[in-house]
Formats: structure tokens, sequence, C-alpha cells
């Protein structure tokens, strides 16, 4: 049975579905009505950050051209560049049996690509969600839908997932950003 959570809540991932190694991370959104000529093209990314909040090496970002991490413990199964469609939009899998030592935190997030040359931004998405699958059984475990919240954000931080005495724990983030990607990464330590 899965959980819906609501903004700031956090959860055991490891600890309550014993077993968990492998979860699959889905990100899903609709778009209002919008006449601007363009296609939103929304982009699930994650940044693999250490105990300080910040990215070590440039390997720790996964996103659209950057799918898979060395170490197999994270992939992004590809960009949606329409968002068409019910269910998932994009999904990024994690297996936690194989995140680097170094690693404290995944954050999960979202871009609007090109939101500022097609004057787009998260006040025009609604419908957006998160959920995790238990990849194995193929069964929802949780759920944040990020509500309505948003007006001139064109990069929300979603959610993260952080090492906690050695479980893995889900923290509903929801936590919007102007200045899209580039300003996402300068708030995780990488250079744009």
């Amino acid at each position: 049975m899965s959980i819906n959570l609501s903004k700031g809540q956090r959860i055991d991932l490891t600890k309550t579905n014993p077993g968990l190694t492998k979860a699959i991370v889905g990100l899903g959104w609709d778009t209002n009505r919008y006449h601007g000529g363009h296609d939103f093209d929304l982009d699930a990314s994650a940044f693999l950050t250490d105990a300080n909040n910040r990215v070590v090496q440039d390997v720790d970002f996964i996103f659209y051209n950057n799918l898979i991490h060395p170490s197999g413990a994270v992939e992004h199964t590809g960009d949606n560049r329409t968002g068409e469609g019910e269910g998932d939009d994009e999904q990024i899998k994690i297996n936690f049996s194989k995140v680097p030592s170094h690693i404290e935190r995944i954050a999960i997030t979202v871009t609007i690509h090109d939101a500022e040359a097609r004057s787009q931004n998260f006040g025009q998405v609604s419908n957006a969600f998160v959920r995790v699958v238990d990849e194995q059984t193929e069964n929802e475990i949780l759920r944040f839908d990020l509500g309505e919240d948003f007006s001139v954000e064109t990069a929300v931080v979603i959610c993260e997932l952080y090492r906690h005495n050695g479980d893995w724990k889900f923290n509903a983030i929801g936590s919007g950003f102007a200045g899209g990607l580039a300003s996402l990464c300068r708030n995780f330590g990488l250079e744009v």
C-alpha cells in the first residue's frame, strides 16, 4: 500500500521495506493551457551529494547528457520532451547497494528546458508528482504530489533520498528555484 506524503514529511525506505535494494523514482506532470508556441520539456535530474550537500565530481550529476553513474547506482531512463501520456514522464532508477560510500544524499530535481527563452515556469505546470516504486515487486511505496505552490520558478528540488544510520530515507522537499538548471547546479556546488 502506497503512502501519500506532504511537503516536509520524511519516511523510512529501506528499514520499513526490508529487502528493498532497487527503487524506481517516477516523476510526472501535466502542463496547463499555454499558447506560447513551444512544448514544455521538463527534465528530471539527480544530484548525488556528500554530507555537505555538495556534488564532489561531475559524474555525480545524473541528467539527460549523463544518464548512468559510473557505479551503476543511479540511472536516468531517458528524456521525455513533451510530458504526453499517463503515468511517469521520466524515471530515475536507484540501486541502493551500489551507491558509493561518499554519497550521502540523492536530490531529485525537475527543471524546465529553455524556460527563460520560452517564457515558461512551474506556475504553468500542474499535477506534478514523484513516486517511489520497488523495482522488484513493482509496488508503489510512496507518492508525493507537489500541489500548485509555484509561480515563476523554473526548477524544483522535488525530494531527496538520504542515508541515516545505514538505512535510506525519503524527504518530500518541493522547493522552487529561479534560474533553471544552472541555478540548481550552483546550489549543489557544480560550476556552470
